[in-house]
């Protein structure tokens, strides 16, 4: 793929991962919220985010969107991007404002966006083959503008803690329109997913801003016209204030479940063979990945990593009693 002037990546970085702070909590108590670990050693989930969104932007567009409270780990991490990428929510009014906010930021900066949306706090085992879905999402929507593709990752196991994407019909190498989300499925349901050609929903999205900001419908007008106010407003010294009013009134919404949920027909889903994806949702998703993945893997690097917040598969080993370096057999998270 040839990384034109209208690529962009948005990554999401502004999550608390709570549900793993049994592991990410550091010896004084306090708990590194998962994105700036790192699974075993190396780069952090989010440098390892970056890294992924160099397959379909440069560096120069690839934004971040944290939380204020998080900057005694972002500031060093993202060290290397520019300023202007780093989008500063004043606190965490989950991922429908977590993508509205900086993609109303890109769209100032270049009306004839193409955006993709990424995690940051995934592992993949496979990188280029989750690259190439990626490139091929971007590509079409450089041709049909109006489409917004979603990613759905082949499961490899009928998964109850995961959502699916249920398309209109199997999914081959052409994108398919998709029928519904399905979230934590009873494992019944789960297996017929699977069998039907359900794709695990992983969260990523690529489209032009302007298909993309079409998903925000009515329920975010007042909120979209408070934040393309403020992103317009030249004078700094008050911008602070106003942002901490405007979040302080938002209630926290889902992208996945309040947004996308709410145009599934609209939507399209390109599937992504088996690549070893994970959420590390869990501290028992984290100890499988560690047993099924090699430690090493190739990286572009294209944004020169510092030391990760905590290594998951250390912490992994103690709370285990494995050795450094050795995972669990025993399923002790089960």
């Amino acid at each position: 793929m040839i990384l034109d002037a209208n690529s962009w990546a948005l990554i999401l970085a502004g999550g608390e991962g709570s549900r793993l702070r049994s592991l990410t909590t550091d010896g004084t108590g306090l708990s590194v919220p998962k994105q700036y670990c790192s699974l075993r050693g190396g780069p952090s989930l989010l440098q390892e985010a970056v890294d992924r969104a160099s397959a379909v932007a440069p560096l120069t567009r690839v934004v971040v969107v944290v939380a204020s409270e998080h900057r005694r780990w972002w500031f060093s991490q993202l060290a290397a991007l520019p300023t202007q990428n780093i989008v500063v929510q004043p606190e965490n009014r989950g991922t429908a404002h977590g993508v509205l906010l900086p993609l109303l930021e890109i769209m100032v900066r270049d009306p004839d966006a193409r955006v993709s949306l990424l995690p940051a706090d995934h592992f993949v085992r496979d990188e280029p083959i989750l690259a190439r879905t990626l490139q091929r999402a971007m590509e079409l929507s450089l041709v049909f503008r109006d489409d917004v593709y979603l990613l759905g990752v082949e499961p490899d196991e009928p998964d109850t803690e995961l959502g699916y994407i249920v398309p209109a019909e199997r999914p081959g190498a052409a994108p398919t329109p998709v029928v519904r989300f399905t979230e934590k499925p009873q494992l019944a349901e789960a297996q017929q997913l699977r069998s039907a050609g359900a794709l695990w929903n992983v969260f990523i999205a690529a489209g032009t801003g302007t298909a993309l900001l079409r998903l925000f419908g009515p329920r975010f007008a007042a909120t979209r016209i408070r934040m393309e106010t403020l992103l317009a407003d030249s004078r700094a010294s008050k911008r602070d204030r106003a942002w901490r009013d405007l979040y302080a009134d938002l209630p926290t919404l889902d992208f996945s479940r309040d947004v996308l949920a709410e145009h599934a027909a609209g939507l399209k889903v390109l599937a992504v063979p088996a690549c070893g994806w994970t959420d590390l949702g869990t501290p028992r998703r984290v100890e499988q990945a560690l047993a099924r993945h090699p430690p090493v893997r190739a990286s572009r690097e294209p944004l020169k990593a510092t030391h990760a917040a905590l290594d998951l598969s250390e912490r992994v080993a103690a709370a285990s009693g494995a050795q450094p370096g050795q995972t669990s057999q025993t399923g002790s998270y089960r």
